[in-house]
């Protein structure tokens, strides 16, 4: 049986422009209009993954995010109109996998859902983290506590902060925004959530040791960062 998509939004274009995409790409779409109709669909259908918009009729769509999280773990995509940078966080630090803004590319929404898929296959079972992450040509040994890149005969010199902060990316995997809170918090502490400085200026020497890997950091403006999918 193909993978059960569910879509909880309440614009009728977006399903009939989702539905026969999602069924040329191998999946079975499921359609809500309301949040209180997602939510029952996601307790009995068994989704995949659930493609959520922020503005609906019964309920705010980040009020649904945590509902959802009370009894599942599927993955989340928020498609939402609303771009501001406050919202997106909120979401992300809810609960949400990634969001994507409308208008939007088909392609885009496509790769950004099977990444989360792929995440979350990844995570069935797993009692405890790979000891080596492989993202494109950076290896990041987790026993070691070494990270180096293809052809290179010696790891990266990375500072105990710089490698915390490579870890936490890593961790999250290929395509997954981690919020400037949470990357705070996770390597800094809760009392520097705030201290967004921190994070540019470690990002940048990050980037700088990374070399010709840099790119694979990747900036969401006022939201945080992510590994990019490699090619």
């Amino acid at each position: 049986m193909n993978p059960r998509i569910l879509v909880i939004d309440d614009e009728p274009q977006i399903h009939r422009f989702l539905g026969p995409a999602l069924q040329a790409a191998g999946f079975e779409p499921l359609r809500a209009v309301t949040a209180q109709e997602g939510l029952r669909l996601a307790a009995t259908q068994n989704p995949a993954l659930v493609v959520l918009d922020l503005g609906l009729p019964d309920m705010d769509g980040q009020a649904v995010i945590p509902r959802l999280r009370a009894f599942s773990q599927v993955p989340i995509v928020i498609l939402s109109a609303r771009g501001l940078e406050e919202g997106k966080v909120q979401a992300l630090d809810a609960g949400a996998d990634d969001y994507v803004e409308k208008p939007f590319a088909l392609a885009e929404l496509l790769a950004r859902m099977r990444a989360a898929l792929r995440r979350a296959a990844a995570a069935t079972g797993r009692e405890a983290p790979v000891p080596v992450i492989r993202i494109g040509p950076l290896e990041v040994d987790l026993v070691r506590r070494v990270a180096r890149l293809d052809g290179d005969a010696e790891a990266l010199r990375l500072t105990p902060k710089e490698w915390d902060l490579l870890v936490a990316l890593a961790q999250a995997g290929p395509g997954r925004v981690i919020t400037h809170r949470q990357l705070l918090s996770a390597v800094w502490g809760p009392a520097h959530a705030e201290d967004a400085q921190y994070l540019r200026v470690y990002v940048g020497h990050l980037r700088q040791k990374l070399g010709e890997a840099s790119p694979l950091i990747r900036t969401e403006p006022g939201v945080g960062y992510r590994f990019g999918e490699p090619a």
